[in-house]
């Protein structure tokens, strides 16, 4: 009974540490009583935990800050923007990005390239991005930041708790592990679906604290995921493959997908269809801000492409607004930017077909545009890493 105590105590310094570190980097630069009122411990308690933090490099000073009482304000404290950080990194169909997230969840250095990625060996692929984070790393290094760990967003599904891609249509890829082919120095590896690293991005978009919000987002780009947030937590099913929203049947008999079943969403509403509905060669270099272009023109044709896109859309988010009864969808990716033409059918559908009433009268989920934009994946797998280093500060306070 006695060896369990030190154990119980060490957990709970590990857990305020953490929540000190966590109010800081949420709401940032406070005072030590600021802090202290809002985590519910004594003033004694929260200095002796931030002298802690201090010495350990994971806080900063910052001249008089918020106490939020009468009298002298105390010293301000901060994250520091130098140590742990987060590296991100997402595999898209035609594009690789990586990024840099410190303590205070800033975007301290980014890399991008355009690189057609579908169906391309997974080993060249993976060579082309560890170059980028072999770059990006030496960045870092020059602001006197320490990688706490990679995390990798990829367009597909992703074995729970492990490194390897099970499938990924819109690449071509099947049972690809990225474990080992990537620059070993960058801290733990974590691999997740791009759909699930942007909704955390949006559940975190006010700060790097969880919120006790229920959602789902909609990642729409040249394949269509999905992620549901429930109550702050991401729902991701017994294997991790929740969401898989672009490959519900809208069309029972309808065109052929990537997937090889008919039907699927994806194949009315991803990116590819919608430009070819459009009358515009999906080729490399055609984006959907061409579409836009023409939207805004009036042009019929794209027009009426999104407008059925939407349709699809609202038509396969009406079986999941059912089943889950979530407070809001959110709408990520690409096609984000065509939410004045596509919002309007995807409420009509949603309204036509989800069951909520109050009053007699239908009241749909309302339906908004992501906060964040299509950086939402790279910015989730960043900030995943942060969140971990804030949850576990004692890793670098002991020396990594």
């Amino acid at each position: 009974m006695n060896r369990l105590v030190p154990q119980s105590q060490a957990a709970m310094r590990q857990r305020n540490l953490s929540r000190v570190l966590h109010t800081l980097a949420a709401e940032g630069p406070l005072s030590r009583a600021a802090v202290a009122s809002r985590i519910g411990l004594t003033r004694a308690a929260v200095s002796t935990l931030v002298d802690e933090l201090l010495r350990g490099g994971l806080l900063v000073e910052q001249g008089p800050g918020r106490s939020g009482a009468v009298g002298r304000p105390g010293t301000a404290l901060l994250p520091t923007d130098r140590g742990p950080c987060g590296v991100g990194a997402e595999i898209g169909v035609d594009h690789l990005a990586v990024c840099v997230m410190d303590l205070r969840g800033t975007v301290r250095a980014r890399l991008t390239a355009r690189t057609r990625n579908r169906d391309s060996d997974p080993g060249q692929v993976l060579d082309r991005l560890a170059g980028l984070l072999e770059r990006l790393a030496a960045e870092a290094d020059g602001m006197g930041l320490l990688p706490a760990g990679l995390a990798v967003a990829v367009p597909g599904l992703v074995a729970r708790d492990a490194t390897t891609v099970v499938r990924a249509p819109n690449l071509g890829w099947r049972g690809v592990d990225l474990a080992g082919r990537l620059p070993q120095d960058l801290g733990p590896l974590t691999v997740d679906n791009e759909a699930s690293l942007g909704a955390l991005a949006e559940l975190w978009a006010g700060g790097l604290s969880p919120v006790p919000d229920s959602f789902v987002h909609v990642s729409a780009e040249i394949g269509i995921g999905a992620a549901v947030v429930v109550e702050g937590q991401l729902l991701r099913g017994v294997h991790g493959f929740a969401g898989e929203l672009g490959h519900v049947p809208v069309r029972p008999d309808g065109r052929r997908c990537t997937c090889g079943a008919r039907g699927c969403l994806e194949a009315y509403a991803g990116e590819e269809a919608v430009l070819r509905a459009a009358g515009l060669d999906p080729g490399p270099g055609v984006r959907v801000d061409a579409l836009t272009v023409r939207c805004e023109s009036g042009d019929r044709a794209a027009l009426q492409a999104v407008r059925q896109a939407g349709s699809a859309l609202g038509i396969a988010l009406a079986g999941a607004v059912n089943l889950l009864d979530p407070s809001r969808v959110v709408l990520g990716g690409a096609l984000a930017g065509l939410a004045p033409w596509l919002l309007p059918p995807l409420s009509r559908e949603l309204a036509r077909r989800t069951a909520v009433a109050a009053e007699g009268r239908p009241t749909p989920v309302p339906v908004t545009v992501s906060r964040i934009g299509p950086d939402g994946p790279l910015l989730g797998a960043a900030s995943s890493v942060v969140r971990t280093a804030l949850d576990t500060p004692g890793t670098f306070l002991n020396g990594r």
